[in-house]
């Protein structure tokens, strides 16, 4: 992905950047939506921008379209990715702090943790929640705040009478299995993780945080605040 955000920052077009998974046909992800201004972001996306505040931790930030709508309300954000390419896009674009940094590794305190388009799938699986929030507790300051969206995919298992059928899915089903390929080079598989509120909302509940519903999105999307009790 990072190749691809910098091929296109630098030449204003990129290859395909191709996604599969064992459960579903092959994808593609645009690149150029990685790059789009705030008046072609989803609502929820727009509107966890406006409720992002104080010192503002933008994870997975790609090619910095949040952190930058971000920058131009005033407001403070520190980007990270894991994509030396990536980051060095985003520098070069005009985010101000930005860094090539795990969230799982990452140290300081922040107002808000801003986690968009499903950037909360980094968890992987259900198991690794207990290290995703004892890192939020962590980041988070007293008071603060976690804006994150993700999406039910059950209707995926939805069968031609309109029931969902979960018959033979091994653990959650929104655990999925992912690889990306650019320009023939192919990327090792990863765990990426879709969550329904219902379920984030226990999970939160079981290590101290409370799950507020902020806004739902037209395909089976959410926007999500989680805070401490």
């Amino acid at each position: 992905m990072g190749r691809a955000i910098a091929d296109y920052h630098a030449t204003g077009k990129a290859a395909r950047l191709r996604v599969f998974s064992p459960m579903f046909d092959e994808d593609e992800i645009p690149v150029p939506t990685l790059f789009r201004p705030v008046d072609e972001m989803p609502v929820i996306e727009r509107e966890a921008l406006q409720q992002a505040s104080g010192r503002i931790l933008d994870v997975g930030a790609g090619a910095g379209c949040h952190s930058l709508a971000l920058q131009e309300m005033g407001k403070q954000v520190t980007a990270i990715d894991i994509s030396p390419l990536a980051v060095q896009t985003m520098r070069e674009r005009g985010v101000i702090d930005v860094r090539v940094q795990d969230f799982f590794t990452m140290d300081g305190q922040f107002d808000t943790i801003l986690m968009l388009m499903n950037g909360i799938g980094i968890v992987g699986t259900l198991s690794r929640m207990p290290a995703f929030f004892m890192q939020v507790d962590k980041l988070l300051a007293p008071g603060g705040q976690l804006l994150c969206d993700s999406s039910d995919i059950c209707y995926v298992f939805e069968n031609e009478d309109g029931f969902i059928d979960l018959t033979g899915i091994d653990g959650y089903y929104g655990e999925l299995t992912y690889q990306m390929r650019y320009k023939g080079v192919k990327g090792e598989p990863f765990p990426w993780l879709f969550i329904d509120v219902e379920t984030l909302t226990e999970q939160a509940r079981t290590f101290g945080f409370k799950v507020d519903l902020v806004a739902r999105g037209p395909h089976y999307d959410y926007l999500a605040r989680v805070s401490r009790f």
